[in-house]
Order: C-alpha cells, then sequence, then structure tokens
C-alpha cells in the first residue's frame, strides 16, 4: 500500500528516533531549521523611579525578576528564607548541609574542588536567555558532556544482564532500521507519494546511516565498536559482532538511547565551572543589600496602594509595604502562607502537585574514566535507580562525584519508604551491575530528595489545581502580585523558564507603571 511522505518519515521516527527522523528529512531537503533569541524587555530605563516591589522567593525566577526591576530604577527588595541565593539551584561541595523537612542532616565530606549540583546541571544551547546572563554576569561555561557512546544501557531481561555500550546499542539499530527500510523501498512498498529520485536518495542515505553493505545487508561496523582496534604492524581493526534485533527489541534501549535527541538536552550542554550556583551567586554580587536572607515569607497581603507582606528577620516579626508583588516561591511553599490571593489563584495553587526528584551522589576514584573510557554522560539500568550520571568536570582528577539514580522517589515501589541507608545500598547496587567491582570504591554518599527539602518540598510542578484552565489563571496578575519561576512557563524543570517567566513579569509591571504615570 503506497504511504505518504509524511507517513514514511513519522514511521522512520518511531523506528529510529527523531535522529533518524530528523537525518532523513534533511536527506529529503525538507528540513529547514532557525532558533529565536531571548526576547528583550520592552520596558524603557528609568520606568520604575518612584515604585517599591517586593520580590518573594531567592531562586532564579526571584533573581532574575529583581535584576531586571533594579535595571528598570525600581526600588527593590528581595526576601529569601534561606542563607543563601538560588533555591533549587544549589551545589553541594564539602561541609555543604543537606537538611530535610523532618530535620534529616546530611554534611558533605567530600576532597575541596569535588561538587555536585543537586538541582539543575545543564545548561542547553538552545536556552538562549539563561546562557545570555552567564555572559552578562561574567559566569564562566564548559562543556557539559550530556551523553558519551561509551557509557552503558542494562537491562536484566536481555543479553544475559550485561551492560551494552551506548555506540553498539545505538549503531546496531540504526543498521537493523536500515536495513529494513532499505528493502522496504526496493521492493516497492514505500513508492506511493515518494518521487523516484527520493527513493533512490533514501537508499543512498540508508546505505551510509546504516551503514549497509553492497548487497544492502548491516553486517556490523566500526562505528558500532571493535573486538580489535586498530594499531602499529598489522593489527588491523576488527569490528564487532552486531546485536540481534530480537535482543535490541528486548532490552527496550530506546529510552536510553534516545534521550539526548531531545530538544532541550542536544549538544552543546553547558555548566558553570565550578558549579551551577555560580549563577544565583553572580546574581546575588549584581544585587547586593537587595536580598534579604533567612527572611521567611509569613503572610501575603493585598492593600489599597499594592501589598503588604509578613516575613521573619532574626526569628522576629517584620512587615514591608510596595506597589507590586513578584512571587516566585514553589507552590508547594506559597499554598501553605495566608495570603489575599483570589480564588481561582488559591484553587491552582492549593490543587497543585510537586514532583520529588532526587539524587543520590558518591565520591570515587574515577574508575569509569581509567577503566572504562567513559568521560561525562549517562548510562541507563531498565531497573533501580537510574541513570548514572557520569561527571564531566575535573575531568582525569583522581576522584570525582557520580550520580547513581537520578529520578522521581516514586519511579520506584517503595523507595521512598526505605531509609538513607537502603538508598545508598541500592544505589551503590547499579554502579555494581554496570561497573562489577567497582562498588565497593563508592564512599561518602549523599541523598538529595526535593520533596523532602526544607523551603522546595518538591522538584517541580506536575499538576495544576484549577481544572483545565489552572496554567492560564496564574500567568496572569492578581491585582498587584505577579507569579513567576518555572511553574509559571511551558519550560518546567528549567532555569530558562524561571528567567522568561521573570522577564515576562517585569514586562507586565512596567507596562502597568506606565500607564498608571501618563494617566496620573
Amino acid at each position: 500500500m503506497a504511504i505518504s511522505r509524511r507517513d514514511f518519515l513519522t514511521r522512520v521516527g518511531q523506528a529510529g528516533g527523531y535522529g533518524a527522523a530528523f537525518a532523513s528529512m534533511q536527506m529529503l531537503g525538507i528540513m529547514p531549521i532557525k532558533g529565536a533569541l531571548a526576547e528583550p524587555i520592552q520596558a524603557e530605563a528609568g520606568t520604575g523611579k518612584g515604585t517599591k516591589v517586593v520580590v518573594l522567593g531567592g531562586g532564579i525566577g526571584g533573581l532574575v525578576s529583581a535584576y531586571e526591576l533594579k535595571k528598570l530604577g525600581y526600588e527593590v527588595t528581595l526576601l529569601e528564607a534561606r542563607e543563601r541565593p538560588g533555591g533549587r539551584n544549589w551545589s553541594g561541595r564539602n561541609g555543604t548541609v543537606v537538611e530535610f523537612t523532618d530535620g534529616t542532616k546530611q554534611t558533605i565530606q567530600w576532597e575541596e574542588g569535588n561538587y555536585q549540583n543537586l538541582g539543575p546541571a545543564r545548561l542547553p544551547s538552545t536556552h538562549w536567555t539563561m546562557l545570555g546572563y552567564c555572559r552578562e554576569l561574567g559566569v564562566p561555561l564548559e562543556v557539559e558532556i550530556n551523553t558519551s557512546r561509551s557509557s552503558l544501557l542494562q537491562n536484566d531481561a536481555a543479553n544475559g544482564g550485561k551492560p551494552v555500550v551506548q555506540r553498539q546499542a545505538i549503531n546496531d539499530t540504526r543498521g537493523h532500521v536500515s536495513e529494513l527500510l532499505s528493502k522496504a523501498i526496493a521492493g516497492g512498498g514505500l513508492d506511493g507519494d515518494l518521487t523516484k529520485e527520493d527513493r533512490q536518495r533514501m537508499i543512498e542515505f540508508l546505505n551510509y546511516y546504516g551503514p549497509l553493505d553492497k548487497t544492502g545487508k548491516y553486517i556490523g561496523a566500526d562505528r558500532a565498536g571493535l573486538k580489535v582496534a586498530p594499531g602499529a604492524g598489522r593489527q588491523v581493526e576488527v569490528p564487532d559482532t552486531p546485536l540481534s534485533m530480537h535482543t535490541l527489541l528486548d532490552a527496550s534501549f530506546w529510552g536510553g538511547m534516545l534521550y539526548e535527541e531531545n530538544w532541550d538536552w542536544q549538544a552543546t550542554m553547558m555548566q558553570p565551572v565550578g558549579g551551577m550556583d555560580r549563577i544565583p551567586y553572580a546574581f546575588a554580587k549584581a544585587l547586593g543589600p537587595i536580598i534579604q536572607y533567612g527572611c521567611p515569607v509569613t503572610e501575603i497581603r493585598k492593600t489599597s496602594t499594592g501589598v503588604k507582606i509578613g516575613y521573619l528577620k532574626g526569628g522576629k516579626p517584620a512587615a514591608i509595604e510596595a506597589a507590586y508583588c513578584v512571587c516566585a516561591m514553589p507552590f508547594s511553599i506559597l499554598k501553605k502562607i495566608p495570603n489575599d490571593l483570589s480564588a481561582p489563584f488559591k484553587a491552582v495553587i492549593e490543587g497543585s502537585g510537586m514532583g520529588l526528584s532526587s539524587k543520590t551522589a558518591w565520591e570515587s576514584k574515577r574508575f569509569w574514566e581509567t577503566d572504562y573510557n567513559i568521560y561525562g554522560g549517562l548510562s541507563f539500568l531498565a531497573a533501580g535507580p537510574s541513570p548514572v550520571w557520569y561527571p564531566s568536570a575535573r575531568l582525569m582528577h583522581p576522584t570525582g562525584i557520580v550520580v547513581a539514580g537520578y529520578m522521581d522517589e516514586r519511579q520506584i515501589p517503595g523507595y521512598q519508604a526505605l531509609s538513607l541507608e537502603n538508598k545508598f545500598a541500592a544505589s551503590r547496587a547499579q554502579i555494581e551491575k554496570l561497573h562489577p567491582g567497582h562498588g565497593k570504591e563508592l564512599r561518602n554518599p549523599v541523598f538529595c530528595g526535593w520533596g523532602r527539602v526544607k523551603w522546595n518540598e518538591g522538584s517541580w510542578i506536575e499538576t495544576y489545581g484549577g481544572g483545565p484552565d489552572g496554567y492560564n489563571t496564574v500567568i496572569e496578575p492578581d491585582g498587584p502580585i505577579y507569579l513567576a519561576g518555572d511553574t509559571i512557563s511551558h519550560i518546567v524543570g528549567w532555569q530558562e523558564g524561571a528567567a522568561l517567566s521573570a522577564r515576562r513579569a517585569v514586562d507586565m509591571i512596567s507596562a502597568k507603571v506606565k500607564l498608571a504615570k501618563a494617566a496620573g
């Protein structure tokens, strides 16, 4: 049966992932690409002169709000409950204390210079706003190796439970899919809306993409791995024997093979040199005394002239009044604070649900580099805490921090209720599955479960209350109160979403201020 070009490309994508479909579209000449830069804030310099704004929460949403408001001349105060900036942008180092809401505390004991980003750890090249702030604030960046063809995929139900190197799984899959599609085209099964020229060009592409031999078969390739590497004298390379398509289908490796194809996970990924929290500290330096640390908000009220915010300072009640408020606190905390928000806003916030993302990090000798040729990237396991995330920083240093389990705590039945000791044991077992004999080298673990972290109680929003229009409700102002943060964006869980929502809030406030001044 003839199929359309659209259906053909859909099938390519289903079989070989976004990469295969993308490459096919480029070969057919039908895939233009265009990027877009962050929209500039529309307000003019000096717009905020004489207007007070209070910002609640010192995460990226709050920091960007305060920073842009300050540049426009507003009188800004930022209230932050913690003694540090950044919110979920938090890098753990030697001496860092991870405190949970039940009073549990873990003090990190790592070599000086080692660190782990307990929250966000990647800056995609498509996140122009955050990259722009790094340039503006002078935060040096380095490459974050988000994917490595040397990392591993493991499933107890396939290949005898032995890990498979990603390059073999990815390239053997490409080879088998290319062979099947090549046969279908050669047999006339895909004639339909594909012209004769298109069919010939696709055959040429598949021969290279596979790669296929002269008979159109996939028999393996050096790109999938080598039994013997080329060397001096008479030592020539010998490709590995391909994994069968049956084995690959049994393993269901697709998630681990194709994660990098997501729009915001593609190369190039970056990270600040020395830790992701270099970004909030750079904002904090620019803001200076505008940020008031150790000031948890206790009350949010509307007044006839704007807002009145109650908070604690040094453990004692205090209050501040302003014309406008940008609230960048997570809904999990906001819903606990007495407030004058409208009924629709309260319904969205009180009915919201948060994710419970967590990371388990260990210090260790860099066996993944010395014994496995893995420099950065992620390995995936079908069961148990996963993935394993190898560090991109301090390559070839004797020690490093590896994450063995980055996931929502609810992902594994019963995992959430495990003690820290049992969580560490489950994490160590994953390293042992991938790297036999090296589990014993792990030391000084730390577990950061964001659902338990004080002043967060969740990683990122999963559900909005207030019915199907919940999100559309909270992206608009509630009188003098504006919300910001990745929750108020379509880029949930990323700093880019927080920054864009903050800039939008500043734009909306400035438009209102301009109207008021024109009318006054």
